[in-house]
């Protein structure tokens, strides 16, 4: 267990990354950047939960990733109606 710390191999790699995504989300200035980020972990948190048959994990990720990709297309299309508004 331990050694799996130190020395992380194949999926594991893909849980760190995941992890470190979601810490990076706390960092984010910009909800489009939180989304993308959001979008990101949820792909590399499906990949790890695939491959370490991680059920709760992967359920909870496959129902975030779409909530994700469609709050992130409602703020980009209201982002450009609102520049459309302006521009009149």
């Amino acid at each position: 267990m331990i050694e799996n710390v130190t020395h992380p191999l194949g999926a594991d790699w893909l849980g760190y990354l995941a992890a470190m995504l979601v810490f990076c989300s706390f960092y984010a200035r910009t909800i489009v950047v939180l989304r993308v980020v959001a979008i990101t972990s949820n792909m590399a948190f499906i990949g790890y939960a695939v491959a370490k048959g991680l059920y709760p994990v992967l359920i909870l990720h496959v129902v975030l990733l779409p909530l994700n990709c469609v709050r992130l297309a409602q703020l980009r299309a209201m982002t450009k109606r609102l520049k459309r508004g302006n521009s009149n």
